[in-house]
């Protein structure tokens, strides 16, 4: 499955490390995952989700706040991957949505990638299922056509290299939020609200098969778990000490909007 990404020659596991003929080795971590990500492709020293953010998203969705959202991805790749194949989550952070997928998916072998190393090995560590490697979505460390499905949930990617790692006729999933996701976050943040956009993405080699809207009203029980999802959010970055206070101390309920939209290889 994996290929090399400094000469994309295949690569084989032997003992505990993966290699390619030209002698580039990958060692295995011991929470079992690869790093695939090359340093002269780093953007930074560190690239991805810090821990902090990586431990609020985990407590958040530990605690079952988003299940309704996987039970919709696991439901809609349960109906078109039917048990056979493998499947990449793009952007698996700490693994919750690769796990509860893998869990619904008897037979499909669930890889999950992120660039960020810290959110793979905290994936690793605990779903052991799982597939884990950290590498760049715009240079896939995998080779042509070996996945049945793909799995995107707001993850920066290539529709090139999307393509070429999907079988012929293979599905795509993507997760992005629908026009009022989180709303509420928004109109502490900006004078203006501007709402996200309702308009289907072309993706280059895909075509859109079909789109599910999800909505849903939440409570925060507390303002730890208001502090979670604040900070599991690019919104983080606009939202001040004080914008932080006041809806920890108002505790308001947020809307969850999200759409699934499903594509299939060309």
């Amino acid at each position: 499955m994996y290929r090399c990404p400094l000469c994309r020659e295949i690569l084989s596991k032997q003992n505990n490390a993966w290699r390619c003929i030209n002698g580039h080795q990958f060692d295995i971590a011991r929470e079992g995952y690869v790093n695939l990500l090359p340093v002269q492709n780093k953007k930074s020293l560190d690239p991805g989700d810090n821990a902090e953010m990586i431990q609020a998203r985990r407590a958040f969705l530990d605690a079952g706040h988003y299940q309704f959202l996987a039970e919709a991805i696991s439901q809609q790749l349960a109906a078109v991957l039917q048990g056979a194949g493998a499947l990449l989550d793009l952007g698996c952070g700490e693994g919750y949505y690769s796990a509860k997928v893998a869990a619904a998916l008897a037979g499909v072998d669930v890889f999950g990638l992120d660039i960020s190393k810290t959110a793979v090995r905290y994936a690793a560590k605990r779903y052991t299922n799982l597939l884990c490697c950290v590498a760049s979505s715009y240079a896939l460390p995998f080779a042509d056509g070996v996945f049945a499905g793909l799995l995107r949930i707001y993850a920066p990617s290539d529709a090139d290299e999307m393509a070429r790692v999907l079988r012929p006729g293979g599905y795509l999933l993507t997760v992005s939020p629908a026009p009022e996701h989180l709303l509420q976050f928004k109109q502490q943040a900006y004078a203006t609200v501007r709402l996200h956009p309702d308009t289907i993405k072309q993706e280059a080699g895909f075509s859109h098969v079909k789109r599910q809207r999800l909505q849903s009203l939440w409570q925060a029980p507390d303002a730890a778990t208001m502090l979670q999802l604040i900070e599991m959010t690019p919104l983080a970055y606009k939202l001040n000490a004080t914008m932080r206070e006041l809806l920890c101390q108002q505790l308001p309920a947020i809307q969850l909007d999200f759409y699934l939209d499903l594509y299939q290889k060309d």
